[in-house]
């Protein structure tokens, strides 16, 4: 399917089912037409997930169809679509995409590329993809010739997969380690890596791989195994290896495999000295690859053969195979191979040695130059994107405080408003209370309530909840008490008590309106002398039971010096406590005293020769527990005192200091 260059309305969810990078079957220049017809019609599309996606499997398709500069091309126009939408990840695979599409042209972009994928993906916390990044810049540092560098970003990948299941990218990993040490010389340890990578294998093979890749993944493995016994000179565990691999089903699948073993089996017997059958088995070697093979297989083989011939002391077939073996070499630019047939040449080639000495002086003087740049360059790959970073966080930084100072700046400036709007409010305000106010004690009165409100916004609705049991529930129980006791009774005297309680009824309304809409409690001291007060309320109580109660006063202390806040708490704890005599106590006498002591505490105590209670099995009820957080409230100290049949004793000290 072919589609044109002009606008389509299609969207995201049609392409999703129309498009297709199913064609394999198409050959490489069909198949480029057709991934160009799919870039536009996606160039044209809004962006979004979908579309990006598509990009990227467009990007993956163009790299495999070997157009490099097209995958890279729109791996750029998904990273510009990623950028404008901050998608980060997207960003980070199109980093890495890019590195791909470098990779075997300019390493060090590529490299770059990758480098800034890790980092991304180390932001994201996808440790998987990082560790693949750490991976990619270790194979790019391994084919520059930095294997000390490759060791490293190779342990770091390593380390982030330690809990991961991505059994394919660990087994890369150890391939391109033990290939690594294997460059440094550090054989043993070579080894071991490539022995875990067969146990990853192992494990790939328990949660499913094809056969065919499985086969492929051993061979090589056992490949590089077999290449270290032959560094080590352990030729003998080589030749076993390397003949349990050949098989006809191996020559038949996968000649170009068979023909590596087949080639590394012949390396290592005439190694060990037995020169039966190699020369056959490396030109049967050499004959499947020109088929089937790449040019860097056959230039390892033609080394070889030159070796054999060395051994065979056939001097002029030797010079002419690794003649041709040096030419293929500088073609395709393997200088490890170049220098090796150099090296043969020179010991070979008596009448030319000095040419291939000057050759093999000049080219590792040159390879040893450029990997000494090429460390450098990935190493300051590495301090230039650090720095870039620095510098961004300082400048990050450097913002922020911009940022913060203003910020401050404009908010002293929002709160100088506030301070001098407020002021002038609050000149207005004091004005008009000036104003409205006839005389002092309205004054007191809006200063008190405003105290109040200050003292208990937080608390409100527990005060007011106190008030209603501690006050209205008391007077009302008491008016309850003597309108019932005087229910029966028709005498003047009896109804002139019954207006009272009527009266006190009314008063009790006024004191509810006053609480529901959040006014002054100052009702309570309405009198001019609050010790009268508390008489009243101590010899009410004498009406409404059996109980007879006393009321002592200290006569010389001031009730005028104590804020009214201190002193309708008092009365409250006061009444809760004569009330709970009158109900629960059973007494005959009680006793209510307020005293000032020398060293200037306030001492109220209240006894009665009741029936007592257990203070520690008895659980507290509500009016215990409010007279207790009242006396809490005012810093004062609050005692119970009782037993069974022994009455009970109540004390509430204060600070007078405190109370004015």
């Amino acid at each position: 399917m072919f589609f044109s260059c002009k606008k389509t309305a299609l969207t995201s969810s049609k392409i999703k089912t129309t498009l297709s990078f199913d064609n394999n079957h198409l050959e490489s220049k069909k198949k480029e037409k057709y991934l160009d017809s799919i870039f536009n019609v996606l160039r044209v599309q809004e962006n979004d997930s979908v579309i990006r996606n598509f990009y990227f499997k467009l990007s993956t398709e163009y790299y495999y169809n070997n157009n490099l500069k097209k995958s890279l091309n729109v791996s750029l126009l998904v990273l510009k679509l990623s950028r404008q939408v901050n998608d980060k990840e997207g960003m980070a695979k199109a980093f890495y995409y890019i590195g791909d599409s470098y990779g075997s042209v300019k390493k060090d972009s590529a490299y770059f590329y990758y480098l800034q994928a890790e980092k991304l993906y180390y932001k994201l916390s996808d440790y998987s993809n990082m560790a693949r990044m750490l991976f990619n810049k270790a194979y790019v540092l391994f084919y520059d010739g930095n294997y000390t560098e490759c060791e490293v970003e190779i342990s770091k990948a390593l380390h982030y997969l330690r809990d991961s299941k991505d059994q394919r990218l660990i087994y890369s990993c150890n391939t391109l380690m033990g290939t690594c040490l294997e460059k440094l010389a550090n054989y043993d340890k070579a080894l071991w890596y490539h022995q875990q990578a067969l146990n990853n294998l192992e494990k790939m093979k328990i949660t499913g791989i094809d056969k065919d890749e499985e086969n492929n993944y051993y061979i090589a493995s056992s490949i590089n195994i077999c290449n270290l016994y032959d560094l080590k000179g352990e030729y003998s565990k080589s030749i076993a290896k390397l003949q349990g691999l050949l098989s006809n089903n191996l020559e038949e699948k996968w000649p170009r495999l068979y023909a590596n073993v087949l080639s590394n089996l012949a390396y290592s017997k005439m190694k060990n000295g037995d020169y039966r059958n190699v020369y056959a088995m490396f030109s049967k070697s050499l004959e499947i690859l020109k088929n089937n093979g790449n040019e860097s297989d056959i230039l390892y083989k033609k080394i070889h053969i030159g070796e054999y011939f060395l051994t065979q002391k056939d001097t002029f077939r030797a010079i002419n195979i690794l003649k041709e073996a040096n030419v293929l070499a500088n073609r395709i630019k393997n200088s490890n191979e170049i220098l090796t047939s150099l090296k043969l040449l020179y010991t070979l080639d008596k009448k030319n040695s000095f040419y291939y000495a000057n050759e093999y002086i000049n080219l590792s003087d040159s390879i040893n130059i450029v990997q000494k740049n090429a460390h450098n360059k990935y190493a300051r790959i590495e301090y230039e994107t650090s720095r870039i970073q620095d510098e961004n966080k300082i400048l990050t930084t450097k913002n922020f405080y911009i940022l913060t100072i203003s910020f401050a700046l404009v908010f002293l400036l929002l709160i100088i408003v506030i301070l001098r709007y407020s002021k002038y409010k609050n000149k207005e305000l004091q004005f008009l209370k000036k104003q409205k106010s006839a005389n002092e004690e309205i004054y007191l009165l809006l200063m008190e309530q405003h105290e109040k409100i200050n003292n208990a916004k937080e608390n409100e609705k527990s005060k007011i909840a106190k008030e209603l049991h501690d006050g209205i529930m008391n007077r009302i129980y008491g008016v309850r008490m003597n309108l019932g006791f005087f229910n029966s009774k028709v005498e003047n005297e009896i109804i002139e008590k019954r207006k009272e309680y009527i009266f006190e009824l009314q008063n009790i309304e006024n004191e509810i309106r006053t609480i529901s809409h959040d006014l002054s409690r100052n009702s309570f001291l309405d009198c001019n002398d609050f010790n009268i007060l508390l008489s009243t309320l101590v010899e009410n109580q004498n009406v409404t039971g059996n109980t007879q109660f006393t009321y002592l006063i200290d006569e010389n202390l001031e009730w005028s010096i104590i804020q009214n806040v201190y002193k309708i708490n008092l009365y409250r704890i006061i009444q809760e406590a004569t009330l709970n005599v009158n109900k629960y106590a059973g007494a005959l006498n009680c006793e209510v005293k307020i005293q000032s002591e020398k060293n200037g505490l306030l001492k109220m105590s209240i006894i009665d020769d009741g029936q007592g209670f257990d203070i520690k099995s008895k659980k507290e009820g509500i009016g215990l527990s409010n007279m207790r957080e009242r006396a809490n409230s005012l810093k004062g100290y609050f005692n119970i005192e009782s037993e069974i049949g022994k009455g009970t004793k109540i004390e509430v000290i204060f600070n007078l200091e405190e109370l004015t």
